[in-house]
């Protein structure tokens, strides 16, 4: 029986990608209430987390969107949009989230390294 290979890259941002589609959605309702502030600090960081992984697989076409969705759910520096604008970011942002989360390949390190391993039984 031959021995499963090891992928030679992972999906990290897909898990983030995914809870913060998830928030974003959920997110909608929270729009006017006080709630919301503390939604803009976890869309942040998951926006900022995932934006590490898009740099470390070298997927640039995602920094920039990325960065957009962190800059615009910043809670410290608020941009003000308000009403139906702010309801449809919400869902282009969760569009974004899982797009990046889906397509962003970042190389694992057993595939550029050779087992110690592989010749020993």
């Amino acid at each position: 029986m031959p021995t499963p290979t090891a992928p030679a890259y992972t999906r990290p941002a897909l898990a983030p990608g995914l809870l913060g589609a998830v928030a974003l959605i959920v997110g909608v309702v929270l729009i006017d209430s006080g709630l919301f502030i503390g939604f803009r600090y976890v869309v942040s960081i998951l926006a900022l987390i995932m934006l590490v992984f898009a740099v470390r697989g070298r997927a640039w076409w995602a920094t920039p969107l990325l960065a957009a969705v962190a800059v615009i759910w910043n809670p410290v520096v608020v941009i003000p949009i308000e009403g139906q604008p702010w309801a449809a970011l919400q869902f282009v942002a969760a569009a974004v989230f899982i797009a990046v989360g889906i397509l962003v390949k970042v190389p694992t390190d057993e595939a550029s390294v050779p087992s110690s391993r592989a010749g020993r039984r």
